[in-house]
């Protein structure tokens, strides 16, 4: 992902990235852990989920989010690429010789390792 993304465009990635969770129900916390490989803004944070919420990606109660996904997931196969080069992964900030970037129809997100790429979908 791009530092120079717009705020629009961060907040439609973090929209997407929740829409696509295999997690059914997260807590608030693994859910900002998630958005946070998008923005570290507080206030984009809550648009996010503000958003999500009314598009009905989302629900929340009780600290609680609970993923209305509709049978969207990331495709490992098809939407996630691995590049070889040096990075650091936006979950962990490992420093990782093969990016895994996710690619949703908003934009491009990684890199991420191996393990965390699983852990920001919800596979692990």
């Amino acid at each position: 992902m791009t530092a120079d993304r717009s705020r629009e465009e961060k907040r439609e990635l973090g929209v997407e990235l929740l829409a696509h969770l295999e997690d059914e129900e997260l807590s608030l916390a693994e859910t900002i852990d998630r958005i946070e490989t998008i923005t570290s803004s507080p206030s984009l944070t809550r648009t996010i989920l503000d958003d999500a919420e009314l598009q009905g990606v989302i629900e929340r109660e009780d600290g609680r989010i609970r993923v209305q996904r509709g049978g969207t997931y990331v495709a490992f196969d098809e939407q996630v690429v691995t590049r070889e080069g040096e990075f650091d992964c936006r979950r962990c900030g490992a420093s990782i010789s093969t990016g895994h970037f996710v690619q949703f129809q908003t934009g491009e997100l990684g890199p991420f390792g191996p393990q965390c790429v699983r852990k920001v979908t919800g596979r692990e």
